[in-house]
């Protein structure tokens, strides 16, 4: 049995890929499931398997339906409180009774076909007034404003009033584009450059288009989508982390776990015209070694099994386009193309294989610091260690792939390198497999216990680690909000144990469940098919620190607290519905905690506010999440256009300026940098080597070589020195400080 611990698999989606994706290609079993067996076999599990032990019920309906209509029209755009109204009439009382009674197919389908049957009248409507203001565009001189977000904005009573929403949601599409272009002409002209623009469809087409891609999104949806949708909604209602994963589902979520996938290597995204564009080719990989398939190239249309049997693509979504790609390891798929410009049509071949996800493994680097003499110390020369660590992944199948295993290679070549404190950064880590973590934290602790955790029953189970740590010197793990689950695991068992200064935002994402992973195929009756079946990810146990604190909502709190990208979004367990309780076990014995840092903490507290109060980086960053937190606040967006154009100019004017203050300073740290700095690549493929390479900006493109975006060529903003973010600067400073402080 694997017990794991991620983000919500929409959320890491939603949160981290976007609209792009790695084309997997493992091999999604073509068998026809049964649904009904399936409905009835999840919930019986859910209920027995889950940590609450809550049984089905009337009021459990209820909210099962209210959580499903939220799911599907999440910024409430296509449904009215009449409309919830009359599923709440028809269904609220008996939502569940439909799962257990094997009805789940019909239950989906009519849910699902009440949605469609409101939201596509709902883009008929927006397509016909894109149409009238493609003839005569809106004034845009109305003091009227609409939501940023609309998700806890109230329900339209009606449909007169759902009239009135759309008419100012098709207006603000059509005002963020058009300043939007204003923008990047202005750009443009100003350096002297070709308006990107000048390439693009008119504003109304492409808003046409966008809404063509909606409508496609659910008129595509089948079967497996639509019990998806309803088990996810009878799921999450449990907890947020609770999932029901189809057999292409179960598949990516493997894929992603293991960071490793067979696929063509490349990163694809939707294109406004309704192709599928291809944004990125790993290098090394069969898109690369083919050589025919481009950056910028736009596929129309796949061949799944290479025999000329094709499939249209165009205003597919990208996992339905990643789907049809799927196959087997070393059997071939073609695509028909064309180039960026719009040439020849060209159809490739390409062979599938396993592609390593390198950017998602393990990776370090060492950094030489040389601090300059000064009247109160002599030079000095530090080694300091970066360890990035994105998940704590694992193999699910095979269980060749182990981050525990190329995290201690690293760990004993940068002891090698005699590396005096270690930066471990754990920022945007969603989590992964706990028994990977487990190991880890021994590797700095030593023999002890690592995290309790207790089941539904309140038992309480302490899980240790044996042997001598690896590594015992200076070290500083860095969370943000999107460290999640195992890395709140590794962060509160360093904070506990006194053995890491924790720095980032003012706290972690806040998960403290664990969920396991269980085959729906091993429930089902003897003589129903198991093929495609999918997968039920329960939550089953809560996990607390070994001082006996959740992290559940609250996550692990940083010592330090610095200005991040992070800081002003609002994400959380906190956010979500459905999150469980924080509550409190008493402290394990066994585990020595060690007083130094809780001694020192004053004093590097004191040296980093002093360095970040003078950083100008942290002064901007500051002035962004202060703004960040006021726009989610006001959630509010003016349709007049000059109002807009002032608040557009505004912000491009901070910009310009904050852009050439840093030009100089950048160009002036980047001196300061060559002469104090000496930075080697540690990467998985460096542990053995007899000399470390030295580090370069072209490390970043080491996996993926990427489309370039013109108007990303139009911004001047300076690359920050040496590839270190300025959290992980000061970071380093602070490992610094504490090799300082005796």
């Amino acid at each position: 049995m694997n017990i794991f611990h991620t983000w919500p698999t929409r959320l890491r989606a939603a949160g981290m890929v976007a609209l792009t994706a790695l084309v997997s290609c493992t091999s999604v079993s073509q068998a026809v499931p049964d649904y009904d067996i399936i409905g009835k076999q999840f919930s019986l599990v859910l209920q027995n398997a889950h940590f609450s032990r809550e049984r089905f019920s009337p009021e459990m309906y209820e909210r099962f339906l209210e959580n499903y209509v939220q799911s599907l029209d999440a910024q409430h755009l296509f449904l009215t409180q009449e409309d919830v109204a009359q599923l709440r009439a028809k269904y609220a009382s008996s939502f569940g009774d439909y799962l257990l009674a094997n009805q789940t197919t019909r239950l989906a389908e009519e849910l699902y076909a009440f949605y469609s049957e409101r939201a596509l009248p709902r883009i008929t409507q927006a397509e016909g007034l894109l149409r009238r203001h493609a003839k005569a565009m809106p004034a845009f001189d109305s003091e009227r404003t609409v939501p940023r977000s609309r998700r806890k904005t109230p329900r339209a009573a009606n449909a007169a009033e759902l009239d009135q929403v759309w008419k100012d949601q098709v207006e603000d599409m059509l005002l963020t584009e058009i300043i939007r272009r204003e923008n990047v002409a202005k750009l443009a002209a100003a350096k002297g450059k070709p308006d990107p623009n000048a390439k693009e469809m008119s504003v109304t087409d492409k808003m046409l288009a966008r809404l063509k891609r909606m409508r496609n999104d659910i008129q595509e949806a089948d079967r497996e989508d639509m019990v998806s949708h309803l088990l996810n909604a009878v799921a999450h209602v449990y907890d947020p982390h609770s999932d029901y994963m189809g057999a292409r589902e179960e598949q990516r979520f493997k894929d992603m776990i293991k960071a490793s996938i067979v696929g063509i290597g490349a990163r694809l995204q939707a294109s406004d015209d309704g192709s599928t564009t291809v944004e990125g080719i790993v290098k090394g990989g069969p898109a690369a070694k083919n050589g025919q398939l481009k950056l910028g190239d736009h596929i129309v249309a796949v061949s799944q099994h290479g025999n000329d049997q094709w499939t249209d693509i165009m205003f597919l979504s990208i996992d339905k386009v990643i789907d049809l790609i799927r196959g087997q390891k070393g059997k071939p798929v073609q695509l028909r193309v064309h180039d960026a410009d719009g040439g020849e049509e060209r159809i490739i071949t390409i062979v599938r294989d396993e592609i390593p996800m390198s950017e998602e493994l393990a990776s370090g680097r060492i950094v030489e610091m040389r601090q300059p003499a000064t009247n109160k110390q002599p030079a000095r020369t530090y080694r300091l260690g970066i360890l990035t660590l994105p998940s704590f992944y694992i193999d699910l199948d095979a269980g060749e792939v182990h981050c525990a295993a190329d995290v201690k290679k690293i760990l004993r070549r940068m002891k090698q390198e005699d590396v005096q404190g270690i930066v471990l950064d754990l920022r945007f880590n969603g989590g992964g497999s706990l028994d990977e973590v487990r190991k880890m934290v021994g590797f700095f602790t030593g023999a002890g216990p690592v995290v309790q955790v207790k089941d539904s029953r309140g038992h309480v189970e302490r899980l240790t680690v044996s042997g001598r740590p690896i590594f015992d010197g200076q070290l500083v793990v860095l969370i943000n909000k999107l460290s999640a689950s195992a890395s709140e695991i590794f962060a509160g068992a360093m904070a506990d144990y006194g053995r890491a200064v924790i720095v980032g935002d003012e706290s972690s994402f806040g998960k403290g469940t664990v969920q396991v992973p269980r085959s729906l195929a091993d429930y089902m009756p003897y003589f129903y098919a198991r093929e495609g079946c999918g997968m039920i990810k329960v939550t089953t146990q809560k996990f607390y620190r070994v001082g006996g604190a959740s992290t559940q909502l609250r996550g692990v709190s940083s010592d330090i607290v610095l200005p991040t990208l992070t800081a002003g979004f609002r994400i959380g367990e906190g956010e979500h519905d459905y999150a469980m309780p924080y509550d409190e076990i008493p402290r394990a014995g066994g585990y020595v905690k060690s007083n130094r840092i809780s001694t020192i903490l004053p004093k590097l507290m004191a040296l980093s506010k002093a360095r970040t109060d003078a950083d100008m980086d942290m002064k901007y960053m500051r002035e962004d999440i202060a703004r960040s937190n006021e726009r989610q606040e006001k959630n509010s967006v003016s349709l007049n256009k000059e109002t807009r154009q002032e608040e557009s100019a505004t912000l491009l004017a901070r910009k310009k300026a904050i852009d050439a203050e840093r030009k100089v300073r950048y160009e002036q740290m980047a001196r300061q940098d060559e002469k104090n700095l000496t930075i080697y690549r540690l990467n998985l493929s460096d542990v053995k080597a007899d000399t470390l390479p030295l580090a370069s900006k072209e490390d970043k493109s080491e996996f993926m070589d990427e489309a370039k975006d013109p108007e990303d060529e139009l911004a001047e903003t300076p690359e920050y020195p040496s590839n270190l973010d300025p959290v992980l600067r000061e970071s380093l400073f602070i490992v610094r400080d504490m090799i300082d402080i005796p």
